[in-house]
Order: C-alpha cells, then sequence, then structure tokens
C-alpha cells in the first residue's frame, strides 16, 4: 500500500555533475550541483539549475555559457568541495587539471570522463533556482568509455549520485 510522502521528495538518485565555466575576465570557477536534466534531443540541451546566490550563476548569465563535467564515485571529495567553497574568494580550480573547451570560452574538467559544451539558449525563474537551458555544442569523453560507434557506454562510468 502506498503512503502520502512529503512534497520537499526529490526524484532521486539524481547524478552529480560539475558545471564549470568562465567570466568575462578569464578567471575560471566550477561548482557541483544535482538539478540537471536532458530537454530535448534536437537541437541537443541539457537544462541546469542553480540558486541566484552562487558565484557562478553571474558567469552564466553574463556570458551564456557552460560545461557539464559528469562526475564519478571516485571524485566525491572534489564535489563536496567544489559544492561547499566559494569562487569569489577562492580559485577553486587551481589544483584541478582543466583543459580549454573546444568551441565555448569555459574550462573542461580533466578528471571527469565526460564533459558537455554547452551555450545557452534560454534561461528561466521558476522558483528557489534560475534554469538555464544549454544547447549541447560538443560532447568529449574519454576514449574508454567510447563504443565502437562513437556512443558513450554509460554503464562503464561509475557516475556519482546524490
Amino acid at each position: 500500500m502506498k503512503k502520502d510522502a512529503t512534497t520537499n521528495s526529490f526524484i532521486n538518485p539524481e547524478p552529480h555533475v560539475i558545471i564549470s565555466c568562465r567570466d568575462k575576465d578569464g578567471r575560471d570557477n566550477a561548482l557541483s550541483i544535482g538539478f540537471i536534466a536532458n530537454v530535448s534531443f534536437n537541437p541537443r540541451i541539457i537544462m541546469i539549475a542553480i540558486l541566484h546566490t552562487r558565484y557562478s550563476h553571474h558567469i552564466i548569465k553574463e556570458n551564456g555559457e557552460f560545461v557539464v563535467n559528469i562526475a564519478t564515485e571516485e571524485l566525491k571529495s572534489e564535489v563536496e568541495y567544489l559544492g561547499s567553497t566559494s569562487g569569489r574568494d577562492t580559485n577553486k580550480l587551481e589544483n584541478i587539471s582543466t583543459t580549454d573547451a573546444t568551441l565555448i570560452n569555459a574550462p573542461l574538467i580533466d578528471m571527469c570522463p565526460v564533459n558537455f559544451e554547452c551555450r545557452v539558449v534560454e534561461s528561466l525563474k521558476p522558483g528557489t533556482h534560475d534554469v538555464f537551458f544549454g544547447e549541447v555544442l560538443k560532447v568529449h569523453c574519454d576514449e574508454k568509455y567510447l563504443n565502437n560507434n562513437k556512443s558513450i557506454n554509460w554503464d562503464k562510468i561509475n557516475i556519482l549520485h546524490s
């Protein structure tokens, strides 16, 4: 028999990802989030939701670009650090290896096996978080996780969930 649950229950498990971005002065930042979803196949669009108080929020709002970096269980401590430390006062990426994205002005987090370069096509604020809809312009994946047809074999990746 089913019972009523609280309305503050969320769909779980949700993946934890690292969102990376670069401000207009060339300063890189990253934060971990759990609010992410696929929205469209054509064009390929990913939705992320970020509180307006987060430092990366204004960077993404201003520049309209971000990278979704898929975190693995092995990166749990890095994800916790990136989600609990503000980039306003700290260079959170000084000890984390990055590579410049190919099509946008933002860093890829090298330790993440998959990275999605995204350009914001729309944003809205339906509640506590601003929702950014990013068109996927390019996907990077560690070779060991690619199938013969270059599609990602998600079953091989130990994705970090809440």
